[in-house]
C-alpha cells in the first residue's frame, strides 16, 4: 500500500453542544462513560494500521491535548516513523482561526508538503463509528481516483445537515449538494439519500493544488462540502464515492454525527439498551481509551426498611464510582461520580467527579464534570423551573454545568 498522512480535524467549536463545549473541545466530551468522542476515530486509526497522524486542534483544546498525551502518544513508535501530533492554528496568514474545513487543512499545508507520502486521509474527530480505513484506501487505488468521499445511506428526513451525493453505476460521483432543501434520493430507494461522512482520501499533489487555488478564491468559504467538492464534480477529475463498510456488524451501518445536545443524549442512551445498536463489547474491534488508575465501582448500603439502598440497574457504571445508598436507573456514570443516600437518578448522564448530595432526584439530565449538586436538588421534574437555572433542550433534557 502506498504511504499516506492522516489529518484529523478536531478543532470545531461545537456550538450546538454548548454549554458542554464551553471549556472543552467537542472531541474531548465524554461518551459512554469512560470514552472521549475522539477515542472512536483514533481506535479506527489504530485498528486500521494508521500510525502517522496530525490532530488539528483549535477551540478549548487543553483537555483534548492532555488526553492525547496521556492516553495515546505511547502507542506510536517514532523510531518506526510513527507519530501522533497535536497542532493548534499557526498564525502564518494574519488570521488565526480556521474559517472552514478546507481552510483548516490549507493552514497546515506545510505538514502535507514536508511529508514523503502519496496521499492524505482526512478525518473528523467528532463522529461515532467503526471503520477500517484500509478498505477505503484499497477502493481509492483500485479506481485510480483523485479524491474518494466516504458515504452512507441516511433517511431523507435526517439529511438536512449533510452533503448529499449521487453516483453512477461505477460509484463515480455525479452530483454533490451541501445541505440541500430537496435532497435527491437513492434510485430504487426513495426513502434514503447517499450522504457524505466527512472521511476523505486525496492524492497528495492534487490536494495541495486545489487547496492553494481555493485559498486564493475570495468568493469561497473554504469548506470541502460547500465549495471544493461541488466544483470538482464538473472538473473532469476522478471523484468517487466509497460506500461505508461498518465494522460494528450489528444490522444497519452505524455512524453518528452527534452535533446537537439531543442527538448526543440519544446516542448515549442507545448504549444502555438490552441489545444496543452500537457494540462496545466487541473484542474483535475494541474501542480504546485512557483509563486512569481507579478502584472498581462500588455500591454501599442495603437498608431496605429505610429505603437506603445502593443500587444501579440498566446502567453503565465507570471505575471509581460510589453509589452510597442511592438508586441509579438507565443512566451513564463517568469515573469518580459519587451518589449519596436517598437519591434517585434516572435516564441521565453524569460526567467525571460529579457529586450528588442526599435526597436528590435527577431525571433526563446531562451533568457536566466537577458539578456538585447540594442535598435536595431536583432536576427534570419541572422544566419551567429548570429553564430558569439550566439549559433545557427541545426534547426536555436538562444540561447542568458548573
Amino acid at each position: 500500500m502506498k504511504t499516506f498522512t492522516t489529518m484529523i480535524m478536531a478543532g470545531g467549536r461545537g456550538e450546538r453542544l454548548f454549554p458542554l463545549t464551553r471549556s472543552h473541545a467537542k472531541p474531548a466530551i465524554r461518551f459512554g462513560g469512560i470514552y472521549y468522542i475522539i477515542d472512536f476515530t483514533l481506535s479506527n486509526c489504530v485498528r486500521s494500521g494508521v500510525k502517522r497522524i496530525f490532530m488539528l486542534t483549535q477551540f478549548a483544546s487543553s483537555s483534548l491535548e492532555r488526553h492525547i498525551r496521556r492516553g495515546w502518544a505511547g502507542l506510536f513508535r517514532s523510531e518506526f516513523g510513527e507519530y501522533i501530533e497535536t497542532r493548534p492554528p499557526q498564525n502564518y496568514t494574519g488570521q488565526e482561526w480556521y474559517t472552514g474545513t478546507a481552510d483548516c487543512i490549507f493552514k497546515n499545508i506545510d505538514l502535507i508538503e514536508e511529508e514523503h507520502s502519496d496521499g492524505v486521509l482526512i478525518l473528523s474527530g467528532d463522529h461515532i463509528y467503526k471503520m477500517d480505513y484500509r478498505k477505503l484506501l484499497w477502493f481509492h487505488h483500485d479506481n485510480n481516483a483523485d479524491l474518494t468521499v466516504t458515504c452512507i445511506e441516511v433517511p431523507l428526513e435526517n439529511v438536512n445537515n449533510f452533503g448529499v451525493v449521487t453516483v453512477d453505476k461505477n460509484s463515480k460521483i455525479k452530483s454533490f449538494d451541501e445541505k440541500p432543501d430537496n435532497p435527491k434520493p437513492i434510485p430504487g430507494n426513495e426513502t434514503h439519500a447517499y450522504c457524505n461522512m466527512g472521511v476523505y482520501y486525496f492524492q497528495k499533489d492534487f490536494l495541495v493544488d486545489i487547496l492553494k487555488k481555493d485559498s486564493a478564491d475570495k468568493n469561497s468559504s473554504h469548506d470541502f462540502g460547500k465549495d471544493i467538492i461541488p466544483k470538482l464534480i464538473t472538473s473532469g477529475k476522478k471523484i468517487f464515492a466509497y460506500e461505508f463498510l461498518d465494522e460494528n456488524k450489528k444490522g444497519n451501518p452505524y455512524w453518528r454525527d452527534i452535533g446537537t445536545l439531543d442527538a448526543y443524549y440519544e446516542a448515549n442512551m442507545d448504549l444502555i439498551d438490552i441489545d444496543p445498536v452500537f457494540n462496545l463489547y466487541d473484542n474483535r474491534w475494541p474501542i480504546r481509551c485512557f483509563n486512569p488508575q481507579l478502584p472498581p465501582a462500588k455500591t454501599v448500603f442495603n437498608w431496605q426498611g429505610e429505603n437506603r439502598v445502593g443500587l444501579a440497574t440498566d446502567s453503565l457504571i465507570s471505575p471509581g464510582v460510589i453509589i452510597s445508598g442511592g438508586r441509579v436507573e438507565r443512566s451513564i456514570l463517568s469515573p469518580e461520580v459519587h451518589v449519596r443516600s436517598y437519591t434517585t437518578i434516572s435516564n441521565s448522564i453524569l460526567f467525571d467527579r460529579v457529586e450528588v448530595g442526599q435526597d436528590c432526584c435527577i431525571k433526563n439530565a446531562i451533568i457536566d464534570r466537577n458539578v456538585k449538586l447540594p442535598p435536595g436538588t431536583k432536576i427534570g421534574l419541572n422544566l419551567e423551573e429548570d429553564r430558569q437555572k439550566y439549559t433545557v433542550t427541545e426534547k426536555g433534557v436538562c444540561v447542568v454545568t458548573s
